[in-house]
């Protein structure tokens, strides 16, 4: 719901942001090269960096990791130290952004408790595993790394991955591995994806520190009525995850909140399309709101500082019928979000659920964008997923849209999840989760009839290996 807020919105960005940005970006083109023996240039980038966040408590430690790097003695320490301050930077573009977000919106967001106690549970050795591989990567540098590389730290994200405690980083380090085994050798690479490598690698480096706090630390338990907004599907070669962005209406009444529900699976290249939500077969009540357009009845799950309810299927059943454009009508604008985690804190992470409704909608160069009171905004189309029905011609034949409002590439895009358009004059609704119980378009059942049902076939595959 933008209305005149879009002009303002777009107009510019926050004090700073692009001066932030620049020092990140030298910063990675120094972990490009390795930081076991950086030239005059990177040694100066790492030195603004070190600058940028010398009036804060990290400022000492930066300082003295700085110094280091450029005299060719980097240690470990050193290098979480550079990692977090890479981190803080990153952090306050985002609240820069989210601040001009929620400006914008005139949304507001509950206040964030005492930092949660940290993690012990994972053993210390692990971590050490873990940090000594990704030491090693910072040390070489993404252009010197090879197979051999790529695959040292297998043993310690085997041994990380065992441990519950630790899933996140294990996660994070897998995928980051199967990227470096895909890319290798990196230095044959025409183009290095060099802030999403230091991004997970920033990521990875603090997450394998003592002390973070679990994924349930400092959860509340909540009820009331779940009202989906819509599915934002994130699909990875090796990985698959459904965010439900949707308006919580605690139990007894109170002021709504803005709610995000995940569920992932893992996957194989071959899951792609619509097949991707026969892997999320666990979750039938989740699947069903989103297909159907169903409201949820939850009963004590916990709901996590910065706004993710850990959905727990036996606490959930479905409900009445629900219009998820009705529902961001009357409740979004109302809702309060919740705080960003401090690791979460990244200008990637801006992702806030919004209604724009009567724009013009037009093909642009390659893409399509909205237009609203003079003002411009390019729809994500990179972003639609191939497990639902959203199609860059439906949305330039849309009015409406209920998407997620993104920060990317220097600029602010509308990612969608739903939209509300006019087909061979007939009024037309879709939503990303259509497809959740099964896909409602003849075209994409015929080409999934043809191919067949590779979770199925998988899923028979590996029943006949465990019964031999």
């Amino acid at each position: 719901m933008l209305g005149v807020q879009l002009n303002d919105l777009v107009g510019g960005l926050p004090d700073g942001l692009a001066e932030a940005l620049e020092l990140v970006d030298g910063f990675d083109d120094a972990l490009s090269h390795g930081f076991g023996r950086v030239g005059e240039q990177r040694a100066a980038a790492i030195a603004a960096l070190a600058g940028a966040v010398a009036a804060t408590p990290l400022g000492d430690r930066v300082a003295e990791a700085a110094a280091k790097v450029s005299a060719g003695s980097v240690s470990g320490e050193h290098l979480t130290a550079l990692a977090a301050a890479r981190s803080a930077l990153l952090g306050a573009a985002h609240d820069a952004l989210l601040t001009r977000l929620d400006e914008s919106l005139g949304r507001t967001r509950s206040p964030s408790g005492p930092p949660a106690a940290g993690d012990s549970s994972v053993p210390g050795n692990l971590l050490v595993g873990c940090r000594s591989w990704l030491y090693e990567l910072a040390i070489t540098g993404w252009r010197g790394v090879g197979h051999d590389l790529a695959a040292a730290g297998d043993q310690a994200i085997e041994a990380v991955l065992a441990e519950p405690g630790a899933r996140r980083l294990a996660v994070l380090l897998d995928g980051l591995a199967a990227e470096l085994r895909d890319s290798s050798p990196v230095s044959t690479m025409e183009r290095l994806p060099l802030r999403r490598w230091a991004d997970l690698w920033t990521r990875a480096t603090l997450l394998a520190e003592p002390g973070w706090p679990g994924s349930g630390e400092g959860a509340e338990t909540v009820s009331g009525r779940l009202l989906p907004l819509g599915a934002d599907v994130h699909e990875h070669g090796t990985a698959v995850q459904v965010q439900v962005h949707a308006v919580l209406e605690p139990a007894g009444g109170g002021t709504s909140r803005l709610v995000r529900v995940s569920v992932a699976a893992g996957k194989v290249d071959t899951i792609t399309g619509p097949a991707v939500w026969g892997l999320f077969q666990a979750y039938p009540v989740l699947l069903a709101t989103l297909a159907k357009h169903l409201a949820a009845e939850i009963d004590g799950m916990p709901l996590l500082p910065g706004g993710d309810l850990v959905w727990q299927e036996e606490k959930a059943t479905a409900a009445e019928l629900t219009d998820p454009f009705a529902t961001a009508r009357v409740l979004l604008a109302g809702a309060v979000a919740g705080e960003t985690p401090p690791l979460d804190r990244h200008p990637a992470r801006v992702a806030e659920p919004v209604l724009v409704e009567g724009y013009k909608a037009a093909k642009a160069g390659g893409g399509v964008t909205l237009t609203l009171d003079g003002a411009t905004l390019p729809f994500a189309t990179g972003r639609l997923p191939g497990c639902g029905p959203l199609t860059p011609e439906l949305l330039a034949a849309s009015t409406a849209c209920v998407g997620l409002l993104r920060w990317d590439a220097g600029g602010w895009l509308l990612q969608p999840l739903a939209v509300q358009a006019t087909v061979k004059k007939k009024p037309v609704a879709a939503h990303n989760g259509d497809w959740a119980l099964g896909t409602t378009d003849p075209k994409a059942a015929k080409a999934l009839a043809k191919t067949g049902d590779p979770v199925g076939v998988l899923r028979e595959r590996a029943g006949r290996l465990l019964r031999k």
